[in-house]
């Protein structure tokens, strides 16, 4: 009998190769290599449904469904199904990934205990016991009676109960807890993970049900397991906040079924994860009056127009080599705003640290959040605040010029919404714009000096005292 030789996977990528290698040549990172038997022909998860001799399959044209929106489920959270793209998908598979604790099966609950009013749902837990799990669910008020429990991390007896019971839809929480008796590895391994994966698709597809799997993360905060279950999957979901804050986001990371980048903010309760319908106001509810330093800025999350507080502070600096810290926003970009206000607008920051705070756990990573940091640390530098009812919008170039940004409009209009009066865009975008329709002054500037000027231009009409 020919000796079986083991085979060396990414567990980044996936990427494979018959010797161990330092470095994956395909993603670049290093010691990622770990060693797996090759799988027999019979004994792959994917094999498995090929060993049948192949015949035609019918094919049908693609053309539109006038029952598309019936191939969906409804969650019973409007935030959640707007980010999923409208519902549930049948015969989906979904990949949530989070931090330890951050609340993934607390949500998952609650939306098994909305698909389970009228038909049966299965939830698959690894990790806890179904007592634990009951548990949980008292504590969330979840009482669907449709809600059944398999604390199982044998994926041939899953698969075989979801066979038998045909479930509305299924949760595995989490598909690193997983195991095909097929595979000789542990669970979490690569082979076992993306074997799993498969087979849990494949059952997914055939069946029409959809299946959610819940994914641990790496210390750098990526889903744990080789990069091919991401596209696997029909949707991957991150699901982002601090321990020690109540609010919790849910972005679309990648979703065939609706937009990418989508979000929806949750609070955190006893009973569980509350929606956030209007995260702008919830991000500005804390915002300090006549604080320098302080800027608003709205951005882009998927299709919805959101408003957030940008801080910054300046300060006169103890060391050889001034300190540039931030926090929700790129540092290296904040270096460059920092050289354009040096160069472009003459204001000095080579002695002094700076810091960059974005409020509410954002992530800012959209170019138009360029102009209010540069407005935000020129306010802290100068101690003069920029007007309460004033928010700024657009990309920074190195020539210290304000570039276009998409979608302005929505931003305006929702900045209209929550009752502010003043709003510096780029002068470029303003084109075929009639800003005419809206009550809040619209300010076009083409450089960060213009936006200086229109600042400053404010505080004196507002009466702001000098300082």
């Amino acid at each position: 009998m020919a000796k079986k030789r083991e085979v060396y996977i990414c567990g980044e990528c996936g990427y494979e190769t018959p010797k161990w290698l330092g470095r994956c040549p395909s993603c670049g990172t290093w010691n990622s290599f770990t060693a797996v038997s090759p799988l027999g022909g019979e004994s792959s998860a994917l094999s498995r449904s090929r060993a049948q001799a192949a015949k035609p399959a019918p094919v049908s044209p693609i053309t539109a469904d006038a029952g598309a929106d019936e191939i969906r489920y409804r969650t019973g959270m409007p935030e959640l199904d707007r980010v999923l793209g409208g519902g549930l998908v049948k015969g989906s598979v979904l990949l949530i990934g989070g931090e330890p604790g951050i609340g993934k099966s607390t949500l998952l609950l609650q939306i098994c205990q909305k698909l389970g009013e009228d038909e049966k749902v299965l939830y698959v837990s690894g990790e806890e016991s179904a007592a634990q799990l009951q548990m949980r669910a008292r504590r969330l008020h979840v009482d669907a009676g449709g809600l059944f429990v398999l604390a199982s991390g044998d994926l041939d007896t899953v698969l075989a109960t979801i066979t038998a019971e045909r479930p509305k839809a299924v949760v595995i929480d989490s598909i690193q807890t997983m195991m095909l008796s097929a595979v000789g590895s542990s669970a979490g391994s690569v082979a076992q993970v993306r074997e799993c994966a498969a087979a849990l698709t494949a059952a997914a597809k055939e069946s029409g049900i959809p299946v959610i799997l819940v994914g641990h993360v790496t210390k750098e905060g990526s889903i744990a397991g080789p990069r091919t279950l991401e596209h696997m999957v029909d949707a991957v979901f991150q699901f982002e906040g601090e321990q020690n804050h109540a609010y919790r986001m849910l972005r679309a990371v990648k979703n065939r079924y609706g937009a990418t980048n989508e979000l929806a903010v949750f609070e955190m309760k006893e009973t569980g994860l509350k929606e956030v319908p209007n995260p702008s106001a919830m991000l500005l509810s804390e915002r300090p009056e006549g604080v320098s330093g302080s800027c608003v800025v709205c951005v882009l999350e998927g299709s919805r127009p959101i408003l957030a507080e940008v801080q910054a502070l300046v300060t006169k600096s103890a060391l050889a080599s001034p300190r540039r810290m931030s926090t929700g926003f790129d540092h290296n970009r904040m270096s460059l705003l920092l050289a354009v206000l040096e160069k472009r607008a003459g204001y000095t920051f080579s002695a002094l640290d700076a810091y960059v705070n974005v409020v509410g756990g954002l992530w800012l990573d959209e170019p138009a959040s360029d102009l209010p940091i540069a407005l935000a640390l020129t306010s802290a530098l100068r101690d003069r605040p920029i007007p309460q009812g004033m928010l700024a919008i657009g990309e920074v170039g190195l020539a210290g010029e304000v570039r276009s940004v998409i979608r302005l409009e929505d931003r305006v209009r929702e900045a209209e919404r929550l009752g502010f009066t003043h709003c510096l865009v780029p002068a470029s975008s303003l084109k075929g714009m009639d800003t005419s329709r809206y009550s809040i002054r619209i300010t076009g500037v083409k450089d960060v000096v213009s936006a200086l000027r229109a600042v400053a231009a404010a505080e004196k009409s507002a009466g702001a005292p000098e300082r």
